[in-house]
């Protein structure tokens, strides 16, 4: 990991500020009448679902998917015939006044790759299994046979590039986490670094070929993964093309193409997208985006453009302090944990908790509860508690009039707080001003409010403190930079109180709220940065946003609170009716908490995408499905029809099955 090292010298080498919203400056793409990167907006495109052999169906959906707001529309093209039948969708496109351009999504066949490039606009392929292979065998390579290889892929790559040289094709070389080669996993291993040399090593080919038209991608299923990968593949850019010293100098850096890869689907897809995409957009990365969902394409494209026109303003954000440290305090291509001192059950080793907002509430009764994962039955005095139930409930001036469940503590105002008999459970929310002032403080537990200022102003009072627990909170529209920039002095100041990520969003909109939640919190959890959240929206429905919370930990990998499902989006590969299988999987399995099931559509990504998943669903064939346990074959050329009881018995033989209980809950008896 040497050339991790080297590079967080210049922590702030793959963004171009901070704590200032700033574009990431990149080369211009010429992409048929919508050219990419340099000062064009951000695009947002996606992939086509239909067999790319029905020109008619592939048309219409390809129709669906423009009229929604897709700027570039991608189909996938597994041979040479699907390749082919590209120029008659492109024709019956352009009939219709459709002039929106193509790309040609190629893995394992350079010859499909070298055919669509005369005909589209654009042309993917996939380092990890273009002229290369992957059987999961660890090969010990010298230098010498290593450069051998690469040479090998030089002569088999270089007539592409030739060819979209002539007829003015774009290419993408997209990596993905779950398809690297086993060369490159010999070398690199399974991390963000042999994601960005498997790219690295096309891209040079290119420039030497002086062919510059190109974007790349770095896409995996774990945020955190996918997120480190582009970080660092900028600060290798530019260390390698732009320094001084370059042997392949280059003006600017090549655009970016951003992307979770088999996020799934429903809420869950669209905060692991959220996530991973936000958590890039904030620094001014990214010249398109693909929402990856288990759902008809034309629905991803909403989503990728709430993503995106959330930074049309953002330039105009309020001035965030600067950094003037020569460190950073963290690394940003690797996670680790803030270290924290433990405050009863939060900080230190232990999940970040979950804080529901019910201060809007008239009166909090045993009933007010359900919404943040607590049920209680009158008959039998008890309560039961499902696995997303929070750790506090925030009441503003009220108490209750009844007992808590044993899980549940609340946080009150301090005024309020100061006034209760029985402060069992109880703890107070003080603003810094009513800190200093307090003559009543609990001896287990206080929340204070801060943000940035509060940090700078006050840090040396804060840190000769006990017993605290920072809310810190912004009105910042660059809010996930400048909380980020409060971690970042705490680090510097050596203090280690825990800190709960608050966020209030004036909006009523869920999907509005989950995306924007999950891009601030989410992106912050991803470095570490985080003992819990605190969110808040205008709505109803705190059931929501009690979910919506639960749904960033689990996306980040922070706290797992149900079953994980790695989903793909589906495309003409796929062998099976993508979204009805998932669907059925989750309806039997939704209940084993922390289990992960990837359920994939073919093999181009299958087995290397859910190789941290523990059960694997993948398409072999029409009508056939091999299960996977890890990243081995167990059962091959299952019935369709019988898979899903296969994949149960599966698990059941692995030991990871559990009955589900009719609420999939635990009791917590008050008598």
């Amino acid at each position: 990991m040497e050339n991790i090292s080297a590079i967080q010298q210049d922590f702030q080498l793959y963004c171009n500020s901070l704590t200032a919203y700033q574009r990431l400056k990149t080369l211009e793409v010429k992409i048929g009448d919508v050219p990419m990167g340099a000062n064009h907006p951000i695009r947002v495109q996606s992939m086509t679902t239909t067999d790319t052999m029905d020109t008619m169906a592939t048309v219409e959906q390809s129709v669906r998917m423009i009229e929604a707001g897709c700027e570039y529309v991608r189909i996938t093209a597994p041979s040479i015939n699907e390749a082919k039948n590209l120029a008659n969708i492109k024709k019956e496109l352009r009939a219709r006044g459709l002039r929106t351009p193509l790309v040609a999504d190629i893995h394992f066949t350079p010859n499909a790759a070298e055919t669509a490039a005369r005909i589209v606009e654009k042309v993917r392929v996939n380092p990890g299994n273009y002229a290369d292979k992957k059987k999961f065998e660890n090969i010990d390579y010298t230098e010498a046979t290593y450069k051998e290889e690469v040479e090998r892929i030089r002569q088999r790559f270089t007539p592409l590039v030739k060819i979209c040289k002539e007829y003015g094709t774009a290419m993408r070389i997209g990596t993905n986490h779950g398809s690297l080669s086993d060369r490159i996993m010999s070398r690199y291993g399974d991390t963000p670094l042999g994601m960005v040399e498997s790219a690295l090593e096309f891209l040079r080919i290119c420039i030497d070929e002086n062919f510059l038209n190109i974007v790349l991608s770095m896409k995996a299923s774990n945020p955190q993964i996918m997120v480190q990968a582009y970080r660092l593949l900028i600060a290798k850019m530019r260390e390698e093309f732009l320094s001084e010293i370059s042997k392949r100098k280059i003006e600017a850096l090549f655009p970016l193409h951003l992307g979770v890869t088999e996020a799934g689907e429903g809420e869950d897809g669209r905060i692991k997208s959220a996530m991973g995409i936000g958590a890039l957009l904030e620094d001014g990365i990214g010249d398109t985006i693909r929402v990856s969902l288990t759902e008809d394409p034309e629905f991803e494209i909403p989503v990728a453009r709430a993503l995106v026109d959330r930074y049309n303003l953002r330039p105009q954000h309020a001035p965030i302090t600067p950094l003037n440290y020569s460190t950073l305090g963290y690394t940003p291509f690797e996670y680790n944990r803030r270290d924290t001192h433990a405050v009863r059950n939060i900080g230190g080793h232990q999940v970040p908790v979950v804080i529901l907002d019910l201060s809007g509430y008239q009166k909090i009764t045993q009933a007010s509860l359900f919404s943040a994962g607590y049920a209680y039955s009158v008959p039998n005095r008890k309560w039961t508690i499902n696995d997303q139930a929070a750790d506090f409930v925030y009441s503003g001036y009220m108490d209750t009039d009844f007992e808590l469940p044993g899980t549940l503590a609340l946080i009150m105002d301090y005024a309020a707080w100061k006034k209760c008999s029985d402060k069992t459970r109880r703890f107070p929310l003080f603003s810094w001003n009513e800190f200093q002032e307090s003559s009543v403080r609990s001896e287990e537990l206080n929340f204070i409010k801060v943000n940035l200022k509060d940090i700078l102003r006050h840090k040396e009072e804060l840190a000769t403190q006990k017993n605290l627990v920072l809310i810190a909170d912004t009105s910042n529209i660059h809010a996930m930079p400048e909380l980020r920039r409060l971690f970042i002095e705490l680090l510097h100041a050596n203090i280690h109180h825990p800190v709960i990520i608050s966020r209030d969003y004036p909006t009523e909109d869920i999907d509005f709220f989950r995306l924007y939640s999950a891009t601030d919190g989410g992106a912050l959890m991803l470095d570490g940065m985080g003992d819990g959240l605190m969110l808040t929206a205008q709505m109803a429905n705190t059931s929501d946003v009690n979910k919506t919370s639960f749904g960033i930990l689990q996306a980040a990998r922070m706290r797992i609170s149900k079953t994980e499902y790695i989903s793909c989006p589906s495309c003409g590969r796929t062998l099976f009716n993508l979204q009805e299988t998932t669907a059925r999987i989750r309806e039997r399995t939704s209940h084993l908490k922390g289990v992960k099931i990837g359920v994939m559509g073919c093999i181009v990504n299958g087995p290397g995408e859910m190789a941290d998943a523990d059960y694997g669903y993948v398409g072999a064939g029409a009508g056939k499905i091999t299960l996977y346990k890890g990243k081995n074959v167990v059962q091959r050329n299952v019935d369709a029809v019988d898979a899903v009881d296969a994949l149960i018995q599966l698990i059941k033989d692995n030991g990871d099955w559990v009955d589900p209980s009719p609420a999939h809950e635990h009791s917590d008896s008050l008598t």
